[in-house]
């Protein structure tokens, strides 16, 4: 087992001169991949598209068994992590397992999965303001109108994350115990205050298939994105590991606990609302637009719903300002490497807050053109949703499956699964594999201009343009070596 060494130290072995602030601490970058994958935000926002897409059998279950799987991404991923906690995080992970061009295109699905969560996040958090503001003062959330709120909470996230690391983990840490006390005041007040609930053999045995498709099957695994979609961005915790103190332990512990208490939390949440929809066809069809406002209207009346979606709310624009975080840190890196256009603009830091200020307006900037089909488009959301999946989750995959193809050129940091890791990391690939097919394809019937899954054009483009960019400017990418090599003399040498 690998000892720990001193995180600049350690990062200077790695090839990278520390440039960012290590004001972070092993709770706070738990919490930021909390914060992100923010049961919350997910579960809340897709639980229309589950209430229509297998219905409350596939949503519980489904929990369950994508939980259980992305358990084995997210161990095999911080194995990986441990041995190279860098801002770059995956696709410097992939580099070094098995080459440049593993490390680009790692890279380009990592960063077109970060700003699709972002866009996902964001706008999902607009939805549930638009709902909101239905209720409060009658506003009817209108495509326009949602995508107005969703420009406004992408300027505040921008605003917050230009003041530093240190406020970013502050917010994610009270992010935490928001998004835990918020899941228990909701299930509690669901469970005590309506006089109705559904029984148990609905809540867990009842299948719904709303979206055209005549085959169970298929729409269950549908139904699967969901869950799928709200365990992601995990790896928050390996971008933000060049700020994270005791970085080869603290970020591979930050993406195992994030993984494991959301997917608790989760369960309890999906099963609390599902036990207190009154009326599942109002539900779903609901002016509000958004199926959990309804369920609290019907459920708490006016003054109680109103109430439950604020808690929603601030969970959601908390967790949209984690993901903020991590993907600037990507684009960050990304450019410390040459890798995107015009990367000596995005690789700049703020002397007074040691933050890439400029990488963090990129990412915004990029997830808001990602939501403009919104406005055109009624499965839209459901499409960002899945270009979060279908770009983040392969990402996760390339260096697992070169830790396991190169076994020989891996050598584990000190949180590692020893005899373990090769199985953890083939069922991890297979898993991901399978998603990333499953989440490609059309998710309602008949497939039409106004209901394509564009999510798939979405990965080709940016495939092309990574290949393209490649030709051009691929020799310019250079990602450091793990100087490992070096004698114990040289290394002591260099910590002195």
């Amino acid at each position: 087992m690998a000892h720990r060494k001193s995180d600049d130290a350690y990062l200077r072995e790695l090839g990278y001169k520390p440039v960012l602030a290590r004001r972070m601490g092993p709770f706070g970058n738990f919490a930021i991949s909390f914060s992100v994958i923010s049961v919350l935000s997910g579960c809340m926002t897709l639980y229309g598209f589950g209430m229509n897409t297998g219905g409350p059998a596939v949503m519980l279950w489904g929990w369950v068994a994508v939980g259980a799987m992305v358990m084995f991404v997210g161990a095999g991923l911080a194995e990986v992590t441990s041995a190279y906690p860098t801002s770059g995080a995956l696709y410097y992970q992939a580099e070094q397992l098995g080459g440049r061009k593993w490390g680009w295109y790692t890279g380009w699905l990592n960063l077109l999965g970060l700003l699709g969560a972002i866009a996902g996040i964001d706008y999902g958090a607009a939805l549930f303001t638009g709902a909101f503001l239905n209720l409060q003062w009658g506003i009817t959330p209108t495509p326009g109108k949602i995508m107005v709120i969703f420009l406004c909470i992408l300027a505040l996230h921008l605003t917050l994350n230009w003041f530093g690391v240190r406020l970013v983990s502050i917010l994610n840490s009270i992010s935490v115990w928001w998004h835990v006390g918020g899941v228990l005041v909701i299930v509690g007040t669901l469970a005590v205050v309506p006089s109705h609930h559904q029984s148990p053999q609905f809540v867990f045995g009842e299948f719904v298939n709303n979206t055209g498709w005549s085959s169970p099957v298929y729409v269950a695994l549908l139904g699967l994105l969901l869950a799928q979609y709200t365990f992601s961005g995990y790896d928050a915790s390996a971008h933000l590991s060049e700020e994270t103190t005791d970085a080869q332990v603290s970020a591979s512990r930050g993406i195992i606990h994030a993984i494991g208490w959301s997917w608790l939390a989760g369960f309890v949440l999906l099963a609390g609302l599902t036990f207190a929809i009154q009326d599942y066809a109002g539900t779903v069809g609901s002016a509000t637009g958004v199926p959990p406002a309804q369920i609290f209207l019907d459920a708490l009346g006016l003054t109680g719903a109103k109430l439950l979606l604020l808690v929603v709310i601030v969970a959601q624009l908390c967790c949209g300002n984690a993901e903020t975080a991590a993907a600037s840190r990507m684009v960050f890196a990304f450019s410390r490497d040459g890798a995107l256009p015009g990367s000596a603009l995005w690789r700049d830091i703020d002397s007074r807050t040691g933050t890439p200020r400029k990488a963090v307006l990129l990412a915004v900037v990029c997830a808001a053109l990602l939501a403009l089909p919104s406005l055109y488009s009624p499965v839209a959301y459901a499409a960002i949703t899945s270009i979060n999946v279908i770009g983040i989750t392969p990402a996760y995959a390339i260096p697992i499956f070169l830790r396991v193809k190169n076994r020989d050129r891996f050598r584990p940091g000190p949180w590692n699964l020893g005899s373990w890791g090769v199985i953890v990391g083939v069922v991890a690939v297979m898993w991901v594999v399978f998603v990333t097919v499953l989440f490609c394809l059309p998710q309602t019937a008949p497939v039409s201009v106004d209901t394509f899954n564009y999510a798939p054009v979405a990965l080709a483009v940016v495939l092309l343009l990574a290949s393209v960019w490649w030709r051009k400017q691929g020799s310019s990418y250079e990602v450091p070596a793990h100087s490992s090599d070096r004698s114990a003399s040289a290394y002591e040498e260099e910590v002195v």
